[in-house]
C-alpha cells in the first residue's frame, strides 16, 4: 500500500518504543543517505507496520559502532493508531526489525512528547578488559587492553569530573566549534565486575546531555591514570585547559553502550 502522512491535526498521542541493537554493523544512530543506521531500520519498520510516514526522535544519538540496551524513540500517533493493541505493535515491530535491532517494550506518552527534549538524564556503559588474556565473549563489546589497570585510581580520578563543568576537552574538537560545551554529569564511576565469567572494567557515567564522543574520551583519559601514565591532578588540568588536546584519547566504539533513558515520572505509561 501506498505511503500516506498523517495530518498533524489528527495526532493525538505518541508511542514511545524502548530498543537495543548491536552496533557493529550500523554507520551510528542517525540517518544516512546511502548508509544503514538504526534510524533507518527502525523508521522503515514502523513505516510499513502504520502504512505512512513516520517522524522518530531519540534520546540520544549514538556513534557508529556504538551499542545500546535501552535506547527509547518517540513517534506521534494518531487516535486509531493509539487503540491498536501492544501484542501486534511488538510482534510487527519484531518481524520487521533485523536480528542487530531489539525492540523491548512500548509505552504511551502525551501528544507533543520527545524522547530527546523530555529526557532529564542519560546512562552509558564503557566496558574494558584488562590482561594479556584475549576476551571471549565480550569481544563484541568491550575494548581489549592487554596492560592491567588501576581500577581505584581511575575512580579516584573520575570524581573530578562529577558536577557541571565545561566539557570542551571531552569532545571531538569540530563539533564543538560555536556551541555550548556545559554539560552535568551526576555519576562517573569506575568499578570491575565479572560478566560470563570474564574480568571486565566498567566505567558507567551519567548526566543529562552528552557531547559528541564525550564518554570515550572520558575513558581514553581514565585509563592513562588506570595505567599510571598519569594523576587525578591531569584529568582536572585537562577538564579546565578547555581543549582537546589536554585530555587522553578517544576510547573504541565497540565498548561503549547506551544503557538508559530517565524521564518524569509519570510522563510515561505502558502500552496494554
Amino acid at each position: 500500500m501506498e505511503e500516506r502522512a498523517a495530518d498533524p491535526a489528527s495526532l493525538d498521542g505518541t508511542l514511545v518504543l524502548c530498543l537495543g541493537y548491536r552496533g557493529a554493523d550500523f554507520s551510528g544512530f542517525a540517518a544516512q543517505p546511502g548508509r544503514r543506521t538504526v534510524a533507518g531500520e527502525v523508521t522503515r519498520a514502523l513505516e510499513t507496520l502504520l502504512r505512512r510516514e513516520v517522524a522518530l526522535t531519540c534520546a540520544g544519538r549514538t556513534d557508529a559502532g556504538v551499542h545500546a540496551l535501552a535506547q527509547y524513540v518517540s513517534v506521534p500517533l494518531t487516535s486509531a493508531e493509539l487503540a491498536l493493541p501492544e501484542r501486534r505493535l511488538m510482534h510487527g515491530l519484531e518481524a520487521l526489525t533485523p536480528d542487530d535491532v531489539s525492540p523491548a517494550c512500548l509505552y504511551r506518552a502525551p501528544v507533543g512528547f520527545s524522547a530527546r527534549f523530555d529526557a532529564t538524564a542519560r546512562s552509558y556503559r564503557y566496558r574494558i578488559a584488562a590482561g594479556e588474556g584475549r576476551p571471549v565473549l565480550a569481544w563484541p563489546h568491550a575494548w581489549w587492553l592487554r596492560a592491567p589497570l588501576d581500577v581505584s585510581a581511575m575512580d579516584g580520578a573520575a570524581r573530578v569530573l562529577e558536577g557541571e563543568h565545561d566539557f570542551k576537552s571531552f569532545c571531538k574538537a569540530v563539533s564543538a566549534e560555536g556551541k555550548p560545551t556545559h554539560r552535568y554529569l551526576e555519576r562517573v564511576h569506575v568499578h570491575e565486575e565479572r560478566e560470563c565469567g570474564e574480568r571486565i572494567v566498567c566505567v558507567d557515567v551519567k548526566g543529562n546531555a552528552f557531547l559528541h564522543s564525550m564518554v570515550r574520551t572520558i575513558t581514553g583519559t581514565l585509563v592513562e591514570v588506570g595505567r599510571g601514565h598519569r594523576d587525578a591532578a591531569w584529568v582536572a588540568a585537562a577538564l579546565s585547559a578547555c581543549d582537546r588536546k589536554a585530555a587522553g584519547p578517544c576510547a573504541p566504539a565497540k565498548g561503549l553502550t547506551f544503557v538508559g533513558v530517565d524521564y518524569p515520572e509519570g510522563l510515561l505509561e505502558p502500552w496494554e
